[in-house]
């Protein structure tokens, strides 16, 4: 359903996709944050935040029967890019944790602040399922 799009030549990425082809049904998740269903934070760690955000988008996806390894497209927008470099292994593994090894095409951006203050990212996503 998906192929990975990676150009000749190019170096290979780590934990994500260069470009994804995709055909079907599409499933557009909203940015989210590391809250909880309750619209709560429970904590202001960078890692715990971002295991709410991706638990979030699973449970989203689920709605409409889809799974982590349908989703195409992620964008991620940080508030402290220092953080989050710093962090890369463990975010890398709470990823793997919720996401599994599936890696699509995925930007991540700094940005000065998001609409909630207590929040530290923010991550969209679009999935893509059967017809």
């Amino acid at each position: 359903m998906h192929r990975i799009l990676q150009p000749e030549g190019w170096a290979k990425p780590a934990g994500y996709a260069n470009g994804v082809s995709a055909r079907g049904r599409m499933i557009f998740v909203a940015g989210q944050v590391g809250w909880t269903k309750e619209a709560k934070f429970e904590s202001d760690d960078l890692v715990d935040q971002i295991r709410q955000a991706l638990t979030n988008i699973v449970e989203v996806l689920a709605c409409d029967g889809a799974k982590p390894e349908h989703v195409a497209s992620m964008t991620w927008y940080f508030r402290d890019k220092r953080d989050y470099l710093a962090r890369l292994r463990e975010i890398g593994e709470v990823y793997r944790e919720i996401m599994g090894r599936h890696f699509p095409a995925m930007t991540a951006v700094e940005v000065s602040a998001l609409i909630e203050d207590r929040a530290k990212v923010e991550i969209q996503a679009t999935a893509v399922t059967a017809d």
